[in-house]
């Protein structure tokens, strides 16, 4: 009697977690530790960047100077950021990027240190900052392709997405609460500078990829600016006459108009002047916004992509402001930490949607364009946001302000999914992959 053998089932494989396939390729192991390590910097920065305002002197109309300089930064040279990205190699744009933003942190840590800072030295880095990140984004976003197989694309965005809220909103803020309070902020200062040295050494690894053009031919010789705003009005062109896009990216400029100067400006003072809480907290706070960030990007990272991916994504960026009713009413620090949770899951889940909608839906040879397009738009009421945040609680209060900030995103949201009909095009549109059919059998 032959012995008969019942086949083993397969043995499972285990793998990573989808967001950190990408570590698979050399090149990206690379840009993901250097992105690690400006984030981090980024974080630490952007906290002790209000405690030397507050070194100095400076109350919440000086913070909104500084912070309204960046912004203006962010906004001049946003539509040209897309264009150079299409014709310069990504890299060299990175490279040069980081290299101005350590200059400015190095400058601002030895004055710091010399007890010569000013406020004007503060808006002149936050400037020049704010104008490198205009050109960082495009070039980013345009260089991963390059780098990353197209199908692990979606597995970027997932990592990218808890990457920049646990390190950049949680870890670096909370670092740097914790140096402000222990020593000073200058020495928080030159932790960030440090941390985008380390950066800058690490992207110079990355590997130099040729500039990825889709055009069918050479083009004809002209004039650099004339080929400039030939290349927006081709980018502005395709926004105006495509309804999901434009309807998202005008919501997006209302909501930052309203809730961005409160978030940067307002929540530092009310937790200083209100609830008696100092950098620790402040730096307890944001790294709760980073939490919730980095829990709602894993978990929108690990569903299919929603049915109805365009009413879902601009109805959580409304809903995600109306934590502010509580920050506003707040009696205790913790209450403005909970609500910091909350508004980070719900900023940071539709962000994981847009990324792939964008790369999904957006034609590859405008993407580049089109990127620094919602970088444009999403940031062009931001300088306004921060320059009338202090004044107008100084006019109304705080309470009133934060309500404003909660009510009137929710409303644009609305507006904004019903005005284009948006749950008619993702309908339309689909980008959820179901499941295939089983075969049926094959007779004998």
């Amino acid at each position: 009697m032959t012995d008969q053998l019942t086949p083993l089932p397969p043995t499972p494989v285990r793998r990573l977690p989808r967001a950190f396939t990408p570590f698979r390729h050399a090149a990206y192991r690379r840009l993901g530790a250097a992105l690690v390590l400006t984030s981090f910097g980024g974080g630490v920065w952007v906290v002790a960047l209000v405690w030397e305002v507050i070194r100095i002197g400076g109350g919440a109309s000086a913070l909104s100077i500084v912070t309204t300089a960046g912004a203006v930064g962010v906004l001049l040279p946003a539509l040209l950021g897309g264009v150079v990205a299409d014709r310069v190699p990504q890299k060299l744009i990175l490279l040069g990027t980081t290299t101005v933003e350590l200059a400015g942190m190095s400058v601002i840590a030895v004055l710091s240190f010399a007890d010569l800072t000013q406020l004007w030295h503060l808006a002149a880095v936050a400037l020049t900052a704010g104008m490198a990140m205009a050109f960082y984004y495009p070039a980013y976003s345009a260089w991963l392709p390059a780098l990353v197989p197209e199908e692990d694309l979606l597995a970027v965005n997932g990592f990218e997405g808890m990457v920049r809220p646990t390190i950049g909103q949680a870890l670096g803020p909370a670092v740097a609460g914790g140096v402000v309070g222990a020593a000073s902020s200058s020495a928080a200062i030159g932790v960030a500078a440090a941390a985008y040295l380390g950066g800058l050494l690490v992207l110079a690894l990355v590997p130099l990829t040729a500039v990825r053009r889709e055009v069918a031919a050479e083009e004809a010789p002209g004039s650099a600016v004339a080929t400039a705003l030939a290349d927006m009005r081709e980018g502005f062109a395709y926004m105006v006459r495509t309804p999901w896009l434009l309807a998202t990216l005008l919501f997006a400029s209302v909501m930052v108009l309203v809730m961005m100067g409160p978030l940067e400006v307002l929540v530092p003072f009310l937790i200083k002047d209100e609830l008696g809480g100092g950098p620790g907290d402040h730096a307890v706070v944001m790294a709760c916004f980073g939490i919730g960030g980095a829990v709602g990007s894993l978990v929108t990272g690990s569903l299919p992509m929603p049915r109805r991916y365009l009413t879902w994504m601009n109805l959580m960026w409304g809903a995600g402001c109306l934590p502010f009713l509580a920050i506003g009413f707040a009696t205790a620090v913790w209450q403005v930490a909970a609500a910091a949770f909350v508004m980070g899951i719900l900023f940071s889940a539709p962000m994981v949607i847009w990324g792939t909608l964008l790369q999904r839906r957006v034609p590859p040879a405008l993407l580049g364009r089109v990127a620094s397009l919602d970088f444009f738009v999403s940031v062009s009421l931001m300088p306004i946001s921060m320059a009338i945040a202090g004044p107008v609680a100084d006019l109304i209060g705080l309470k009133a302000t934060f309500a404003i900030a909660a009510v009137v995103p929710v409303l644009a949201a609305v507006l904004a999914v019903t005005a284009a009909r948006l749950p008619a095009d993702e309908l339309a549109h689909p980008l959820r992959e179901e499941p295939a059919e089983p075969a049926e059998p094959v007779s004998p």
